[in-house]
């Protein structure tokens, strides 16, 4: 098999810094219009008061669009590994052809932890409740009055939510995951340079090793990240919740990008048993993801227990019903489009349908995670404007660039993998 290079035209890399600058455009624009809107505000508050509110009030809104966009690339770089992992330990041959995609996916990462460490660092306070020291002291400074801001449910999970082991635990994951990628990545390589199959058992090695690490990180980071935004909250199924959102999405990013390389001439061995494949990927963990958000829903619902249903009655009606549109529009987007769209074995052969379908299980699942993060910080101050248009753009450029640099420093086909004849007459 002859090896395929991927080049990335100035053209096209012009494309992702003018996103990356309207992104930023849009950004400032934003952040002057939050900070300017304070004037409205401030009659009968004190001019001083306000103006302050409104400053605390776009930072906060600005870490916490930091947060969220960093979080949902983040897992999707991640889920990039996590399939190529999945593919060696299944002895999988079909998806041969595609592998140097998700591979690719991976190269985020450690930009995706230099952000997370960033904004944790200086942002920290805004996003999570429960950093602000005075939630537990039981006393006041003078040991006999009790603290009004005092509150022991917080205070119970000071061994695991506290600043150091936050931050310990943080560096961890990207360590290991930045570790485990450029561990496969060289491999794969390497299996390029030299044949053999001597590359191939060490990966299928590694890749074991690394669904250990990943089926514990994925959960404690998305107990980390997410779920303690909402600090009194708990739900045993949020792990798995996040992860399936996380792994949609990759699926799409992979789908998406092998349908767009397709369409400009590249991965010519790639034919519609491929296509067909990930298009019933998608659809099947679209299905896996709602079954889990109706799992949570219905068993927080049914139990009517209030410091669990706390969750959703913010979501849906509290907050002055704030967030019931993203609600609704989320089960919409992410269940009920794919399911319908893709349902015959047809649509999932068609490049146009499935484009259509990734993308809106992109934007969807953006949604579901703004819809995780922003009811337990930003309550009514929350809104989709330019801040969070501008820094959803700002990361979809840096994503774009270093996934597509990714691409072009290898052989789309892994010319010496030993299941690519597999791959190449793969049919369904």
């Amino acid at each position: 098999m002859t090896e395929e290079r991927l080049i990335i035209s100035r053209k096209t890399n012009n494309k992702f810094f003018l996103m990356i600058a309207i992104g930023v455009v849009l950004l400032i624009a934003g952040i002057i219009i939050a900070a300017m809107s304070g004037g409205h505000h401030a009659e009968g508050h004190g001019e001083a008061a306000a103006a302050g509110h409104e400053a605390a009030h776009w930072s906060k809104r600005l870490y916490m669009n930091l947060w969220l966009n960093n979080v949902y690339f983040t897992g999707i770089a991640l889920v990039g590994v996590f399939f190529v992992a999945v593919q060696y330990v299944a002895y999988a041959g079909w998806s041969v052809l595609i592998k140097r995609i998700p591979e690719a996916m991976g190269y985020y990462l450690p930009i995706g932890g230099a952000v997370m460490l960033v904004t944790f660092l200086l942002g920290g306070h805004d996003i999570f409740h429960w950093t602000h020291d005075y939630l537990y002291n039981q006393f006041l400074e003078d040991g006999v009055t009790p603290n009004p801001q005092y509150d022991p449910i917080i205070a119970g999970k000071a061994p695991y939510l506290n600043f150091w082991f936050f931050l310990i635990r943080m560096i961890a994951y990207f360590v290991l995951w930045i570790l485990f990628f450029n561990w496969l990545r060289r491999n794969s390589i390497g299996e390029d340079l030299h044949g053999g199959t001597n590359y191939y058992h060490k990966s299928i090695r590694i890749s074991a090793m690394f669904l250990v690490v990943f089926g514990v990180t994925s959960s404690t980071s998305a107990w980390d990240w997410v779920l303690s935004i909402d600090t009194h909250w708990f739900s045993t199924m949020f792990g798995w919740y996040v992860f399936a959102s996380w792994w949609v999405s990759g699926l799409s990013v992979i789908a998406l990008t092998v349908i767009i390389l397709k369409q400009n001439g590249y991965l010519k061995l790639v034919n519609a048993n491929h296509i067909h494949d990930l298009g019933k990927f998608v659809f099947a963990f679209s299905i896996f993801w709602t079954y889990i958000w109706f799992s949570q829903f219905m068993l927080i619902w049914y139990a009517n227990i209030p410091e669990e249903s706390i969750y959703f009655i913010e979501r849906l009606g509290g907050n002055g019903g704030h967030f019931k549109w993203i609600f609704f529009t989320n089960l919409l987007i992410n269940f009920a489009f794919p399911f319908l769209v893709l349902m015959t074995r047809d649509a999932k052969r068609q490049m146009i349908m499935l484009k259509i379908v990734t993308i809106a299980i992109l934007i969807g699942h953006w949604l579901d995670f703004y819809l995780m993060m922003m009811p337990g910080t930003m309550r009514t101050d929350a809104g989709i404007g330019f801040i969070e248009i501008g820094t959803t753009l700002i990361f979809l450029g840096i994503f774009l660039i270093t996934f597509t640099k990714g691409l072009t420093k290898a052989s789309l086909v892994p010319v010496n993998h030993p299941f690519l004849e597999e791959s190449v007459h793969h049919h369904v």
